[in-house]
């Protein structure tokens, strides 16, 4: 095999899986691993692939990579809305409470569930955010009490981040916490680009007295730049695919219960 057909098989099983590794593409491709690596330090030259222990992932998925809300909005569309309804499903019937809402794409798909209730639900809630989108969301629905948490405004995602937000999350305990993530792996947990971001999600997660993560697996085995929280403070991750060997086994250990959408 020419060594185009061999970076054109490497590129499209990372599309597939996200991710390569040497010793198994030697395997299935009969070549040595140091054929493979540099077949990989090539394709990294080219900026096509990012270098990772093992082997390589997308070049988008660095540490420090984040694209604008408008960009992510049609990505996994289907899935995100499968998880926001199976999310939203997780706050009973009746249930009077507090409900958080982190800013993101997939977070957006719950408050769009949550918004469908009857009236009488509704104002049995009060529901906060720092998301521009997801408050214009919420105060759709008259009969709903909206709590927004104010600060710097980032571009990117639309949320409310800096001291001012950090301040407001410190005196708030939400009875249940919606929160994303750019990344989750068994090692390094939540995570996310931006460390003011990373501030405030791990706010929220410490405030909430429980904690439901709802991602899409395109972040599964993920680890972008700044730490948000453990998994052991989690309480439940919602999400569109079962978790490979490492992460489900991370997730047990730590008892995280994993509802697929």
């Amino acid at each position: 095999m020419y060594a185009t057909e061999r970076h054109a098989l490497i590129l499209e099983r990372i599309t597939q899986h996200g991710k390569v590794a040497v010793r198994e593409l030697a395997g299935d491709l009969d070549v040595t691993p140091e054929t493979i690596r540099r077949d990989l330090d090539q394709l990294e030259l080219e900026n096509l692939v990012r270098r990772v222990h093992g082997g390589a992932v997308s070049n988008a998925l660095g540490s420090l990579a984040e694209t604008a809300v408008a960009e992510r909005q049609p990505l996994n569309h289907d899935a995100k809305v499968r998880i926001g309804e199976v999310a939203e499903r997780l706050i009973p019937r009746g249930f009077t409470g507090s409900i958080l809402i982190d800013a993101g794409t997939t977070t957006a798909e719950i408050a769009a569930a949550l918004v469908r209730r009857p009236a009488d639900e509704l104002a049995r809630l009060q529901v906060i955010s720092n998301s521009l989108p997801i408050l214009a969301l919420l105060a759709s629905r008259s009969e709903l009490t909206t709590i927004a948490i104010g600060g710097r405004v980032r571009g990117l995602t639309s949320a409310a981040v800096g001291p001012s937000a950090l301040a407001q999350l410190a005196a708030l305990r939400p009875d249940l916490a919606f929160v994303g993530t750019n990344g989750i792996s068994a090692e390094f947990g939540l995570s996310t680009p931006d460390p003011d971001e990373a501030a405030v999600k791990s706010a929220m997660c410490r405030g909430a007295r429980r904690v439901v993560v709802a991602v899409d697996a395109s972040k599964f085995d993920q680890d972008a730049l700044t730490h948000i929280a453990p998994l052991s403070g989690v309480d439940a991750l919602v999400t569109d695919q079962p978790p490979r060997a490492a992460l489900a086994a991370a997730l047990t250990e730590n008892d995280v219960e994993a509802v697929l959408a």
